[in-house]
């Protein structure tokens, strides 16, 4: 080799072994991003070091040319040299093959930088091995991870009931009359409209809805109407772009496009504005919106499932909701009961409350007597479910043992009605019961959640007894339903 004046077999050796020590050290953290570097940096020093002008190094898999690897380096105003150049050669024990070659010079390379170059290229070889199988292992990983994906998603349409329904609590007639509707609609594409009152559970319901579609791997996202100012629920649900209006800094999706292929769960549907009414009946019936400030239409595909607990009947014949929407949303009604109407389930949603806040409060308990059921079956829940939540955490917090006690600050008894207090007769509180379930079932007499289900009567008794008491149905809800089947 020629070599620079001064420079002697003694200092080309140390560079030499200074390189394999680096190599050493690098080659035992190396990622297959690094790799590339390595190896260029490597031929680079190799190069420098004995004045080359070109280093080759190529590693060939099990002696098979279609997977070689091959990298060269260069000195700097050199063109790349076609005659044989003295090699290095090393095998590791997996049968890779690795070959070092150096252009430079007329001299042969002499038997101590042999000896030094030869673990500089097992290391490089080992470099290249131990790459390919960190890139073979990450294929393989990935390949069981969309393995166990496309089981987990298999597994989930074959149980869908036992994990879709763990925090729905209930097996009353009436709750699982309701359940049985969220199986008959779930794998359709079709509107729903969840009725009943607060804390009845209706966005459990609808998350059991979508967890049970075809759309369950997609987003489920949750908008409270109400919860809204009307000024910002239209920028909420459809997005807007940047200086839309005053405080719009920056271009931002809606609700329905995050939903996008998935499910939107409308929740207190009955306190959308006006204006934004028609503008949700335009994406439910055409598929598109436009963004506040934007002229661009956009397409979206999104399940809608509604909640409310106004009369939408009402809201509709006194013009504060609009007819065509509600039609179009209601295509499939679930109406959940009240809690008082399903007292057979206290028990086990006691214990649900219980089993899932103890840990939590640091408490255990064992026992739960029939004075506590006793008191809670008094009681008329306003705040049904979420209610009877906050009042069991409440005595798990006043109670001091294992035994559940309830707070005595909390008072449960059934509200009077008026006319138990004014001493009215039987035909009075008979009359009165009866208007109760007709107003509780929207009127109906036949079909789910209707009266005379409630009451526990066959419809005719209930129209024979509603006849006899002189019950007649509002003129309003009469009206409407003439116009329901005038429009069908």
């Amino acid at each position: 080799m020629n070599r620079r004046p001064g420079q002697t077999l003694t200092s080309i050796l140390g560079r030499l072994d200074q390189l394999t020590g680096q190599l050493a050290t690098t080659v035992a953290g190396l990622t297959p991003d690094m790799l590339d570097q390595t190896l260029m940096n490597a031929l680079h020093q190799i190069g420098e070091a004995l004045e080359a002008y070109q280093t080759t190094f190529e590693s060939v898999p099990n002696g098979r040319t279609d997977r070689a690897l091959r990298r060269s380096w260069l000195a700097p105003g050199r063109a790349a040299v076609q005659e044989p150049a003295p090699a290095v050669l090393a095998s590791l024990p997996s049968g890779h093959s690795q070959t070092l070659s150096i252009a430079g010079g007329n001299q042969p390379l002499r038997a101590p930088i042999v000896e030094r170059l030869r673990p500089i290229v097992d290391l490089l070889g080992l470099a290249v091995h131990q790459c390919r199988q960190s890139r073979e292992l990450d294929l393989v990983r990935f390949e069981l991870a969309d393995a166990l994906a496309s089981s987990q998603t298999r597994a989930l349409d074959c149980d869908a009931d036992a994990s879709t329904f763990d925090d729905i609590i209930g097996e009353s007639p009436a709750f699982r009359a309701a359940l049985a509707r969220v199986h008959e609609v779930a794998p359709t594409d079709a509107s729903v409209v969840l009725v009943g009152e607060t804390g009845t559970g209706k966005e459990l319901f609808a998350r059991a809805v979508h967890s049970c579609s075809a759309r369950r791997n997609r987003p489920f996202v949750s908008v409270n109407c109400a919860a809204l100012p009307s000024t910002l629920i239209e920028s909420e649900l459809f997005g807007h772009e940047r200086g839309a209006f005053t405080g719009a800094v920056s271009t931002r999706q809606g609700r329905f496009e995050v939903a996008h292929r998935g499910t939107l769960f409308l929740d207190e549907i009955g306190d959308l504005p006006a204006e934004v009414q028609a503008k949700l009946l335009r994406v439910l019936q055409e598929g598109e919106f436009e963004r506040v400030g934007s002229s661009q239409m956009r397409k979206v595909d999104v399940r809608v499932v509604a909640a409310t607990n106004h009369d939408l009947d009402l809201a509709v014949t006194e013009g504060r909701f609009r007819a065509d929407l509600y039609y179009r949303l209601n295509v499939y009604p679930i109406t959940l009961p009240p809690l008082r109407d399903r007292l057979e389930d206290l028990p086990r949603l006691v214990w649900y409350f219980i089993n899932r806040r103890q840990r939590g409060l640091n408490r255990k308990f064992t026992n739960v007597p029939q004075s506590v059921f006793a008191a809670l079956a008094q009681h008329s829940w306003p705040g049904n479910v979420r209610e009877l939540a906050n009042v069991i955490e409440r005595a798990m917090i006043h109670s001091t043992g294992s035994t559940l006690v309830l707070d005595e600050a909390q008072r449960f008894s059934r509200p009077i009605p008026a006319h138990e207090a004014t001493g009215a007769t039987l035909e009075t509180v008979e009359r009165s019961h009866i208007e109760d379930a007709l107003r509780r079932a929207r009127w109906r007499i036949n079909g789910p959640g209707n009266a005379a289900e409630a009451l526990g009567l066959h419809p005719n008794t209930l129209r024979f007894r509603m006849k006899k008491l002189g019950i007649q149905r509002p003129p309003q809800v009469s009206d409407l339903r003439s116009v329901k089947r005038r429009s069908a």
